[in-house]
């Protein structure tokens, strides 16, 4: 049964106009205002976080919207914090909408005497008073059994879906590449969806970082392909992979890689790649330098975010965004007579 209060929405320092998006696409659908609590989260001198929240949240549906990325540790601590804060204000429910989970690629012991830090931060996470959790595309689906609350994993793979309807439309050459074996269903995810055949790129490394061998699995030759995978760090490995598959016949490489980490020289790397487009959400931040590339392109996650939020808040389904026909009306003018 709906609440009858309105869902509030607060946002910490990691994505703030991705927040300030989604409570503008939330006005547009509720046809009410629905603005970021008035609240400040700050750092003392020696570096610790403080959060004053300055808007009444007693018995308020609270949505917290902050991305744990770079610098991962402030972030997180700043979702701990405001949660921290909120459930101290006797908030009815606090649910964190985390349009990029950081440290998701620790979600298990590669070797011995090492940690599984995705759980220690679920458990941070709960300690906290979150009681919900909203994402995208987590680096490995098996974290969400990591918490002992619900978590709803969003995808990419249907905004995706629809740019390379529209992009592509009329092609016939298109093939969806994974850049590893450990990355097919998501390939094979976007490949049902826009009816394409899929491909593999076999990587094999030499030592950690380092990329000694790829092999291509699939017939690439004059093709147009799309490389999918959920997280583009330094960049070595996509770039290595565009340069595989042009050498192997493609017609032309272009990626769809949801959360653009584009650490250290990978900016760089990604200009001077073969690849056409590098297609990204905005889940972090984009740095001016980012904006600034121009071979890579930002789809907003905003009206998706704003739908799931609202579908959360309502007690309606959140699944029914998996399909691409479901989200087409919601990024009406974007990519309109598919």
């Amino acid at each position: 049964m709906p609440n009858l209060i309105e869902p509030k929405l607060i946002s910490g320092n990691a994505n703030t106009p991705l927040a300030q998006s989604v409570a503008k696409r939330m006005s547009l659908h509720r046809g009410i205002n629905v603005g970021l609590v008035d609240a400040r989260v700050e750092r003392f001198n020696d570096g610790e976080i403080f959060v004053e929240v300055y808007e009444n949240v007693r018995g308020e549906d609270m949505f917290i919207l902050q991305s744990t990325s770079n610098p991962a540790n402030d972030n997180l601590m700043e979702l701990l914090i405001i949660a921290d804060a909120l459930r101290r204000s006797s908030a009815a429910r606090i649910t964190a909408v985390i349009p990029y989970f950081g440290y998701a690629r620790q979600d298990r012991r590669s070797k011995a005497r090492t940690p599984i830090t995705a759980k220690l931060v679920a458990n941070m996470m709960v300690e906290a008073g979150i009681e919900r959790i909203l994402t995208l595309d987590l680096h490995a689906t098996q974290i969400q059994g990591f918490f002992d609350i619900p978590v709803d994993n969003l995808y990419a793979a249907p905004v995706f879906a629809l740019d390379a309807m529209h992009h592509f439309k009329g092609r016939d050459d298109v093939m969806v590449v994974s850049p590893d074996v450990g990355g097919v269903a998501r390939a094979r995810d976007l490949a049902q969806r826009i009816n394409a055949p899929l491909s593999i790129v076999d990587k094999r490394r030499g030592k950690p970082g380092e990329v000694a061998e790829m092999t291509v699995i699939g017939d690439v030759k004059d093709r147009t392909c799309l490389i999918v995978d959920d997280i583009v760090d330094t960049a070595g490995t996509l770039c290595k992979a565009a340069e595989v598959l042009m050498d192997h016949g493609a017609k032309e490489v272009h990626s769809y890689i949801t959360h653009g980490v584009l650490s250290g020289p990978a900016i760089e790397r990604v200009g001077k790649s073969v690849m056409k487009n590098l297609v990204i959400t905005d889940t972090i931040q984009p740095t001016q330098a980012v904006l600034d590339c121009p071979n890579i392109r930002i789809v907003p996650t905003a009206p998706m975010f704003a739908q799931a939020i609202m579908n959360t808040w309502n007690g309606t389904s959140v699944s029914s965004l998996f399909d691409h026909k479901t989200l087409q009306p919601i990024y009406e003018g974007m990519y309109s007579g598919e």
